[in-house]
């Protein structure tokens, strides 16, 4: 695992962490701090953080907080309070 690796996955739990205890700003700030480090060595985000992270806003998102999740035939949608909305496909 590479350095940039492990950094975006210490990003994804502190921003965790920061979310549970209601530091929004805080959250978004390594949300974005992530992305950022993804981008520049052309890694993909984990799963986790990708599922759980708005891409409009980089809000880390809170079912039932700050996020409605609802689920449709065959797929689930994830709608952030700023109303970007993304769908992720299930088998049922």
């Amino acid at each position: 695992m590479t350095i940039a690796e492990e950094r975006i996955e210490r990003l994804a739990s502190l921003a965790s962490d920061a979310a549970a205890d209601c530091y929004d700003d805080r959250a978004r700030e390594y949300v974005r701090r992530a992305r950022r480090i993804a981008e520049r060595n052309r890694l993909s985000l984990p799963r986790k953080l990708e599922r759980f992270s708005c891409d409009a806003c980089d809000a880390y998102l809170r079912p039932g907080k700050n996020a409605r999740v609802r689920l449709q035939d065959g797929h689930v949608v994830v709608t952030c309070d700023c109303g970007n909305q993304s769908r992720y496909p299930y088998e049922s």
